[in-house]
Formats: structure tokens, sequence, C-alpha cells
């Protein structure tokens, strides 16, 4: 989990995370300098050993502050955490059955608003989500919240490129060039749209035309980089 001035939801999301947990998994949270009340809530409303919180000394930004948490990762199955989501009962045991079978897993969501009435019945018919790796470099449909993978997936995707757009959308493209990804039509969580998340996903682009060419394009040529070092990796 990363989190930035996420004092509205952290508790909320926290506590739907640790209900699913084991005594020996981890929560390993990364805060990227918030200003709010974020950390102290962290620190005063949860006494638990799985929790690790680091704080940043100096901000960096959604993408390398995910790159941070998933170098410490240790367990066998990694799930991607918003702070302001809710995690739904059963997530973690249907998702982690599904990676006996698939190197990624993407469970669909409950689109709702800040009071958690529901926006769109389901993440996945509004994206129209599928595998496929050019399907999602021209439209995305890896949602990091809804995504969990095994441990060997972190040696093709670290480090995180620091021209790669979003973190999600890298680790699930990189994933289909190494193994198979299922999406899970199953909710598994409420996705939380306030008006001040991270990324824009589910709604429009900020972006014009050039834009998003320019990225796709950018993104092409990491993904590229990428296949063929780790070809050359798993060949030695």
């Amino acid at each position: 989990m990363t989190t930035f001035n996420g004092a509205a939801f952290v508790k909320e999301q926290i506590t739907s995370v640790l209900s699913q947990l084991n005594a020996d998994d981890e929560l390993i949270i990364f805060d990227d300098l918030s200003t709010d009340e974020t950390v102290k809530i962290i620190h005063s409303e949860f006494e638990d050993a799985r929790i690790t919180l680091k704080q940043n000394i100096k901000r960096v930004g959604v993408v390398r502050n995910f790159d941070q948490a998933l170098h410490m990762a240790s367990g066998d199955y990694i799930f991607l955490c918003d702070q302001d989501d809710v995690w739904l009962e059963g997530k973690v045991e249907q998702m982690v059955a599904s990676l006996q079978d698939y190197i990624l897993a993407v469970s669909d969501c409950k689109v709702v608003n800040s009071d958690l009435s529901v926006i769109h019945a389901s993440f996945f018919a509004l994206r129209h989500s599928g595998p496929g790796l050019l399907k999602n470099i021209y439209k995305n449909s890896y949602l990091g919240c809804c995504m969990a993978f095994r441990k060997e997936l972190l040696t093709a995707i670290l480090p995180i490129p620091r021209k790669a757009p979003m973190h999600d959308m890298w680790i699930g493209l990189i994933a289909e060039t190494v193994g198979k990804a299922c999406f899970i039509p199953t909710q598994t969580l409420l996705y939380r749209r306030h008006g001040k998340n991270a990324s824009p996903t589910a709604e429009n682009s900020a972006f014009n035309l050039y834009q998003q060419v320019l990225f796709r394009l950018v993104l092409s040529f990491l993904i590229a980089k990428r296949y063929l070092r780790n070809r050359i990796r798993t060949s030695t």
C-alpha cells in the first residue's frame, strides 16, 4: 500500500485488509510525505506486527512509491492496495486460488463514491477489461487495487522505469510477456472515486491525442526493452 493524504479513508481500508491476512502475512505501507493525519492514524489505530510503515523524506510520486514498496515485498503472493478502497470478504482467498495457475490475477470491482454508494456495478463492464498486450496498451484495464501476482514476477517488473505512466499498467503488461494473466469476474473490492484519487482510471483522460499516442509509443519501447532483458536473464 502507498499513502498520501489519505486520512479520510485509510483506517477503513487497512481494517478491511488486515481482516483477510494470516498471522505470517505482511502489510507494507510507504507514505509519500503526507501533510494530513494519515501517518498518525496508522500509528495510533493499528498496533499490529504485520504492518511495516515507511515514510519518505521527500515526495517521490505514486509510481516510485509503489516501486519502493515492491522492493520490500517478501511474500509468495503480492497484492497491490490503494489507501481509499475497501476489500470485500473472500478477496484474498479467491485471488490466491487463481494464482495457482496464473502469474497475475485481476478481479472485477464495484466503482463507488466517497460514501460507498455504487456508481458502476462492474469496472470490467465499464472498461471492457480483459487480457491482451496490444489491447491493454491501447486501453489499459490493469487496475492496481484489483491486482495480485506471484513473487517470481518481481524480477521481471523491477525496477519500474521512471518513464512508465503507471505502476499497475506496467506490471500487467510485463506479466503478459512472461506468463498468463487471469481476469476474475467477481467484484472483490469497492473502488472509491472521490475527486482526489492519484489516478484518473474510470474517468476520461486529461491528455490530448498527441500526448496519448506519445505515451503509448514510449510505453511500447520500455516493454520491448524489458522483454529483451528478461529473455537474456532467463537464458543465462
